[in-house]
């Protein structure tokens, strides 16, 4: 009997009995076999990135995809940040734990539904720090996408660590085309040097750059409602212009916006109109019109 046989095309590696006896190769052939099939049943796969760190990228995907849950999408969310899994802190499913079952790992059901995946899951004290190299990572983001029982969704928002290194590459391989992306940038010019190489990679692999996020874009002051550029503002259009880019819209610093990260409260569900919740429900439209729009998927335009 072949290895082929032993393993099967109903059972592969992960749950069959023989898979010990299985080579190397015979498992990553069916690893792959299972992300194709579990992708086969996500519609639209958007990873969330930034050339930096601190620019508010995990609150960004996680409203994006609280957003895009209240426009009545299925939605998923994969915490690619191995290093620093805020994901279901934010989402308030930080105590819970997947399911595990002979078929694969049942994601979190987090607020609306919105199904997690972290890596915050699988240590035991957060405290602990993921001293992993790339290899290991890329193994990682193998078994979130063909091990999780994602099943049938409209939308799966990666959420990636800053910069363009392995993670980035990871995932870029592994959820293969379509693969979309929201590159989320502050209005000072540092981060938009750093936003800028984001765009070059995302289009060096292939990615569809939806467009930009000006995360941080001015603050309304709480005795006057004047608006307060602390980190300037307009530099996330700018650089939009001038890349060729879409710009999908600006969110304000806004404190609600730290509270409901802390207490695991999306702010699009506690607070839907206050303007960073109006903001991030634009993006989210934009999102989906320029995948899904009327117009035969016409990419949403504005510069």
């Amino acid at each position: 009997m072949t290895e082929e046989t032993r393993c099967g095309t109903e059972q592969t590696c992960g749950s069959c009995s023989s898979s010990s006896s299985c080579t190397v190769d015979t498992q990553r052939q069916h690893a792959q076999e299972r992300s194709i099939l579990k992708l086969s049943k996500i519609k639209c796969r958007v990873a969330v990135m930034s050339g930096k760190g601190g620019v508010g990228k995990s609150t960004v995907a996680v409203n994006l995809a609280t957003a895009l849950s209240t426009l009545g999408k299925r939605v998923g969310i994969l915490d690619g940040d191995v290093h620093g899994p805020n994901v279901p802190k934010m989402l308030g499913v930080d105590h819970v734990s997947p399911t595990i079952t002979p078929d694969g790992l049942i994601p979190v059901s987090g607020p609306s539904g919105i199904k997690v995946i972290s890596m915050g899951f699988l240590v035991q004290d957060p405290d602990t720090p993921i001293a992993w190299r790339g290899p290991m990572k890329h193994s990682l983001f193998q078994q979130f996408i063909s091990d999780v029982e994602w099943g049938e969704l409209d939308y799966l928002i990666i959420d990636l660590p800053p910069g363009t290194g392995d993670e980035p590459l990871s995932i870029a391989q592994l959820l293969g085309q379509p693969l979309w992306t929201v590159i989320v940038t502050t209005p000072q010019d540092v981060a938009l040097l750093d936003s800028r190489k984001s765009v070059v990679f995302a289009r060096t692999l292939d990615m569809r750059i939806l467009g930009i996020v000006e995360n941080m874009s001015g603050m309304s002051c709480p005795h006057c409602n004047g608006v307060i550029d602390l980190f300037k503002t307009g530099g996330g259009r700018r650089a939009a212009i001038e890349l060729g880019a879409n710009f999908l819209g600006s969110v304000p610093i806004d404190p609600k916006i730290v509270v409901s990260g802390d207490s695991g409260e999306p702010l699009t569900f506690i607070d839907p109109e206050g303007d960073s919740s109006r903001a991030f429900l634009s993006i989210a439209k934009k999102v989906d019109d320029s995948i899904n729009g009327p117009e035969s998927g016409a990419p949403y335009s504005e510069a």
